[in-house]
């Protein structure tokens, strides 16, 4: 990609907002309102469990977690994420197929890296999160992109798998709730994809780090529901659902009951992997148990509703501004992608385009639509304070009225 002579050969989330950032006066910067990263702390509707806030003080005052922790993570903690996902797996995990890791980015970074393998693939959807790509690249793994349906709910193209997936393939990623969609899967849809994942004897790499954050008509089903059918590599943290990505608090955990993907020599291998790559900090770890254990339904609650009232406020934005259209409405996550009608703009080239024209003239960040995979799309994070969402989008509204073809009624000649 290109913009104003700047190269960008491999674009990442953080690495497109920070040119964004950069492309900024020092008076703009102060009073930017940004809809592009998916950091819910930014606002101060979004704080977490004060019970989270407590575990982590008393394990931090308590002097007895300044040293290492084995390199899988505290025995306590694994017992704990074990117990937090097995209620909603039809069989019981064993704190053994539990690893602690630095957020959910690291256990992605671990999957590429245990199944990478001479002329392996992974099949990865599209839209998607970068990282696969990126983590991918550094272990020689090829990336081979299956398209999500926006028609359909951001549903997976089964067909593009079956046809896409070859002796070589080794995986599928399925992210659940979608980042960067804000789709929520069926138990059904999630049913098909373990059967074709069956089908082609490859495993599934299911990224639930936005887990339980469901607020629409679909209820949140883990992939591992399906383990005894495909083995599932289940990654997680508590950065979104407890709101402290700061933390890089995840886990990788592997939900195969029947050992189809798990023997001795895997679990050998992760344990050397772990070896040489370090965790989150051990007084996080030691708050786990109490963090999983203690928080109440009511903390939650408030999260999903301010969830849903801000997606719902985003879509009502969008709706208003022509040059934007969202083909469905958010179920979960915190961000959701917008389609941008360039025919609709006399001087935006593309979606890259748009995003600095927009944060140069109003101060405002979306996600160019190319980082994830969709050129001409733009993602919004909503999970944003109301009346900066709205302030933002009315900005938007001003911008795309202004580059707009059709101004006052006339359109230009």
């Amino acid at each position: 990609m290109e913009n104003g002579g700047m190269k960008i050969e491999t674009p990442t989330i953080k690495g497109i907002l920070g040119l964004l950032m950069a492309s900024l006066d020092d008076e703009k910067r102060t009073r930017v309102i940004s809809l592009g990263m998916g950091d819910p702390t930014s606002f101060s509707c979004f704080t977490t469990a004060s019970v989270a806030e407590d575990a982590v003080v008393d394990t931090l005052v308590s002097n007895k977690f300044n040293g290492y922790s084995p390199t899988v993570g505290l025995p306590q903690t694994r017992s704990a994420i074990c117990e937090y996902l097995s209620i909603n797996l039809p069989y019981k995990l064993s704190p053994d197929d539990v690893y602690v890791t630095a957020g959910c980015t690291q256990a992605i970074e671990v999957a590429i890296s245990i199944l990478a393998s001479p002329n392996a693939n992974i099949l990865v959807p599209r839209p998607g999160f970068p990282i696969y790509e990126l983590c991918a690249a550094f272990r020689n793994v090829e990336i081979r992109h299956f398209d999500l349906l926006p028609e359909n709910g951001w549903e997976v193209d089964l067909d593009a798998v079956d046809a896409l997936a070859d002796q070589n393939t080794v995986a599928i990623v399925i992210i659940n709730p979608g980042n960067p969609c804000g789709n929520v899967y069926s138990y059904q849809h999630l049913k098909k994809i373990a059967e074709t994942a069956k089908k082609h004897k490859i495993v599934v790499i299911a990224d639930e780090v936005y887990g339980h954050l469901a607020f629409g008509a679909n209820p949140f089903v883990p992939m591992g529901v399906f383990g005894s059918m495909v083995p599932v590599l289940t990654l997680g943290s508590l950065s979104k659902r407890w709101i402290v990505p700061g933390w890089r608090l995840g886990w990788f955990v592997t939900t195969d009951p029947n050992a189809m993907f798990k023997n001795a020599k895997t679990v050998e291998l992760l344990k050397k992997y772990f070896d040489i790559c370090g965790g989150p900090a051990t007084f996080i770890q030691a708050a786990v148990p109490r963090i999983l254990k203690e928080t109440g339904e009511a903390f939650f609650t408030r999260t999903l509703s301010t969830l849903k009232h801000t997606s719902d406020l985003c879509v009502k934005k969008i709706n208003e501004i022509p040059c934007l259209t969202c083909p469905t409405k958010p179920q979960g996550s915190m961000a959701m992608m917008a389609k941008l009608n360039i025919s609709l703009l006399k001087d935006i080239k593309d979606d890259i385009d748009f995003c600095f024209k927009l944060a140069k003239e109003e101060s405002v960040i979306l996600l160019p639509g190319l980082t994830v995979g969709l050129k001409n799309w733009v993602r919004i994070t909503f999970a944003a304070e109301p009346s900066s969402l709205e302030e933002a989008l009315e900005m938007v509204k001003s911008f795309c009225y202004r580059h707009s073809y059709e101004q006052n009624g006339t359109v230009d000649p």
